[in-house]
């Protein structure tokens, strides 16, 4: 296991419990106690942990994981919901598309789809996104028309937040929203953690004609900070296979159609 893995595992291991010690992390990981001491020590000079006696705790972790860190979690789930997600998008439409580590699973299987690349002077497809990375996976892999919004960088997600982007979104008009989303709720909605990131989202709801959520099943009746929308402007539901069916039904039982990857 490498040094990133072991940190995104510390991490999650402090998601879940709030707590860890040494001895128990480097038990689990089958590492080393000093390998362990100094992944703690690295982990607390990035101000993603805090150190304490034999151990670490969590400091926010529970949260609002960096992108960095999410990659490795449920990633064969989250291949599947990009490629179904993908799959729902027909050429020559306008597609708004957000940050995070699924949406970012979608744009790569939007990129790979010939129906969707043409040449440069004729793109079949229009992406509107407020994410970096999203916008550097289409670009190097595709030859579709990439819209960026501005804003200022978040460096935990790589999406631009603020009223600068704010004021591009509302010039335009998607044919799809695919957002990425931190939970989902069947009476609540769809949210996120930081409120930025639900504003931009939220724009983004406001300007489609129709708004798909992509998330894996973790994220199901769970609850965030910021909403980005009630659940009665979502019309497509993209989850994997792993979804309890009980919230599976509240979802369909409230007109939203859910497909499970």
């Amino acid at each position: 296991m490498d040094r990133y893995a072991r940190w995104n595992a510390l991490l999650e291991m402090l998601t879940d419990n709030g707590r860890v010690s040494v001895e128990d992390a480097a038990g689990r990981l089958d590492v080393s106690q000093a390998t362990i001491r100094r992944d703690f020590d690295q982990l607390a000079q990035q101000q993603m942990i805090t150190r304490t006696r034999g151990g670490a705790v969590a400091n926010g972790v529970s949260y609002d994981l960096p992108l960095r860190y999410k990659t490795a979690k449920h990633s064969a789930e989250k291949q599947r919901i990009g490629a179904a997600a993908a799959a729902l998008v027909t050429p020559g439409t306008v597609v708004g598309l957000n940050g995070g580590t699924t949406s970012t699973e979608v744009a790569r299987a939007l990129a790979v789809r010939p129906d969707l690349n043409t040449n440069a002077e004729g793109a079949q497809l229009t992406v509107v996104t407020n994410a970096l990375n999203i916008a550097n996976e289409l670009l190097v892999r595709s030859r579709m028309k990439v819209v960026v919004a501005g804003g200022v960088v978040r460096p935990k997600s790589f999406e631009l937040v603020g009223p600068l982007g704010g004021a591009l979104l509302r010039e335009v008009t998607l044919d799809v929203a695919l957002l990425g989303v931190d939970a989902i709720d069947p009476q609540l909605g769809a949210a996120a953690h930081h409120e930025g990131e639900a504003a931009m989202n939220n724009l983004m709801v406001a300007r489609a004609k129709r708004v798909v959520i992509i998330a894996d099943s973790s994220k199901l009746g769970g609850h965030a900070f910021a909403r980005i929308c009630p659940v009665d402007r979502v019309e497509t539901l993209v989850t994997d296979s792993g979804a309890d069916p009980g919230v599976v039904d509240a979802f369909r039982a409230a007109g939203v159609h859910v497909v499970c990857a």
